[in-house]
């Protein structure tokens, strides 16, 4: 019930929750099954507990659905927050195995690789990196990008509209690197998400890896039984642990 109601907005960022004892009373339990509860919570990074003052909310995680493609800053605006976007890495490379068979491409072709830090009220939620063809890459404003997407780009400058993607998620631990920019430690959990997304010729726009802070983002799937051609399928399975060697 406390879940719910900090992200219904009932408790906002930075309240401080009634006391054990005050919660035990409205609850009609004991404190040990309220102090319980509250460690469940502040596991998952909604509530922190400062000695001698008491238990504060964080911030609520930002909730997707798995509905319609939809960009960051659309994502970020549907949840009331104001996103906004930081440069990090701007410049062409040769391509990789794995982004050049996305991008449908030869290996070593060079594409354009942007890395972004993705923040919400100014508070960090995720990290992209993100790669594009050329023919695409060198379309991009990297002045703009602060306030304004690659999908919002390359459709209202160039009338290229991305309207399909393929999606996987999956759970990982961050590096050194991205966990800084992300301001958690290393090793802390990643809701990962690889992308690939397609204009209207099913022509591959760009290939992206996003790190959300596990903290921050959940998303929901819904399913209808009766609606099988509306239905989400799982299109591939993978391996329980993915190898870090290069």
């Amino acid at each position: 019930m406390l879940r719910e109601e900090i992200a219904a907005g009932e408790f906002r960022r930075g309240d401080q929750l009634p006391t054990e004892e005050m919660l035990g009373q409205r609850f009609n339990v004991s404190r040990i099954t309220v102090r319980g509860a509250l460690d469940l919570l502040v596991a998952e990074g909604l509530l922190k507990r400062e000695r001698g003052r008491g238990t504060f909310v964080t911030d609520a995680p930002v909730e997707h659905t798995l509905v319609r493609l939809t960009d960051f800053v659309e994502d970020m605006s549907v949840a009331g927050l104001r996103p906004t976007s930081r440069v990090v890495h701007f410049a062409e490379e040769p391509s990789s195995a794995e982004v050049a068979g996305e991008l449908r491409l030869a290996r070593g072709v060079p594409v354009l690789r942007l890395d972004r830090l993705r923040l919400a009220d100014d508070q960090p939620v995720a990290f992209d990196v993100t790669y594009l063809p050329l023919r695409y890459g060198r379309l991009i404003d990297r002045d703009r990008l602060a306030e304004e997407t690659i999908y919002r780009q390359l459709e209202t400058t160039y009338d290229i509209s991305i309207v399909s993607g393929s999606f996987i998620l999956e759970a990982d631990v961050l590096s050194e690197q991205i966990s800084a920019h992300l301001a958690v430690p290393t090793g802390a959990p990643s809701l990962i998400i690889r992308r690939t997304s397609f204009a209207d010729n099913d022509d591959p726009v760009y290939y992206q890896t996003r790190y959300y802070r596990a903290d921050r983002v959940r998303y929901r799937l819904e399913l209808e039984r009766n609606r099988p051609t509306h239905m989400p399928r799982i299109t591939e399975l993978t391996p329980m642990f993915r190898s870090h060697e290069p």
